[in-house]
């Protein structure tokens, strides 16, 4: 299957594109996002669709540094509950190697390797999005992100001793040095940040002696990475792809990343279907934003993607036994 990533890699997307003049729900939605899902920031969406995204964003815009202005837009929290462990490691190197452990648990299309020699350390980044595609906004936007939390580790004034790329050169690479100073270079073999090896151990200028015990506990309650099932990651993809309308078993397989036979017949062995997942997830959030009072029934029903309110309460009497209005009812 192919790997996900949290909605938070996509903090600060509205702003961004609003300020170089396009629109960012449609881009959105036409790779299959919810806009409304931005606030959810721990929802899973594909990595792909993301990768796509910043691609199409900067194509369209006209700004070849889309990646990195998004990367400047980036809060330490955005890496979530992990973000409170990290901060309270106390030198640089435990820092990073906690960041690469638990990769997983922000991005399952990252690989993060650290390796030191010579007096020196290099921080690699590759993304595996699973399948073939650009990925240079995306790649620039996690060295962007990855510079910025080493200049939280150790102080606004930290230099790295390279920045390196393994794309070429853009036209004006002016945000580049903006942003990592002269060091930046471009058409290397690899992508990542070099860095003084004494640089890892320095203290962490982000750590609280005092939290840390606290920060530890919190780490003992993450789980490992563990292989997603099927049918979890096709609830959650129904859940994503509902209000945008494309909601389809050939548009789940294809963010999966298998044919749709091969999600035919692994829903199987869960004793499930395509259609009573779509069916129990629908009703999950029918229920959902009934009861949260926000929505009317027309808004719900195109959230839920019905193609008309009619549809939407004839479904819903034969789920429940009861009309909308009526469950919503004091």
């Amino acid at each position: 299957m192919k790997p996900q990533s949290r909605y938070a890699s996509l903090s600060g997307y509205l702003d961004l594109s609003r300020s170089v003049g396009i629109d960012p729900a449609r881009l959105m939605r036409a790779n299959g996002l919810d806009p409304a899902s931005l606030s959810l920031q721990d929802r899973w969406l594909p990595s792909a669709a993301v990768i796509q995204l910043l691609e199409q964003s900067a194509s369209e815009s006209g700004q070849q540094d889309f990646g990195l202005r998004l990367g400047e837009l980036r809060r330490f929290s955005n890496l979530g509950p992990l973000s409170l462990v990290i901060r309270e490691e106390p030198d640089v190197r435990s820092a990073v190697q906690l960041l690469i452990r638990y990769e997983h648990v922000y991005n399952e299309a990252l690989r993060l390797y650290l390796s030191e020699a010579n007096g020196s350390a290099v921080v690699r980044v590759r993304l595996e999005p699973g399948e073939p595609m650009e990925t240079k906004q995306s790649v620039e936007l996690v060295v962007s992100v990855l510079h910025r939390l080493l200049c939280g580790f150790l102080g606004p004034d930290w230099q790295p001793l390279a920045v390196c790329f393994a794309h070429r050169r853009p036209d004006d690479p002016s945000t580049h040095q903006r942003i990592f100073g002269p060091a930046v270079t471009f058409g290397h073999d690899f992508t990542g940040i070099a860095l003084d090896a004494a640089d890892l151990s320095a203290p962490n200028r982000m750590s609280d002696p005092q939290l840390l015990a606290y920060a530890l506990q919190f780490l003992d309650g993450i789980e490992p990475a563990k292989d997603t099932t099927v049918l979890e990651r096709v609830r959650e993809l129904i859940e994503l792809l509902l209000p945008t309308g494309r909601c389809s078993m050939e548009q789940v397989a294809r963010s999966l990343g298998v044919d749709r036979r091969t999600v035919h017949r692994q829903l199987a062995e869960h004793g499930e279907s395509f259609t009573t997942v779509l069916n129990d997830t629908r009703a999950e959030l029918a229920v959902r934003l009934l009861e949260s009072r926000r929505y009317s029934q027309t808004e719900i029903a195109e959230l839920l993607s019905f193609s008309a309110p009619s549809n939407f309460s004839r479904w819903f009497r034969a789920r429940f036994g009861c009309a909308p209005s009526r469950w919503q009812a004091p």
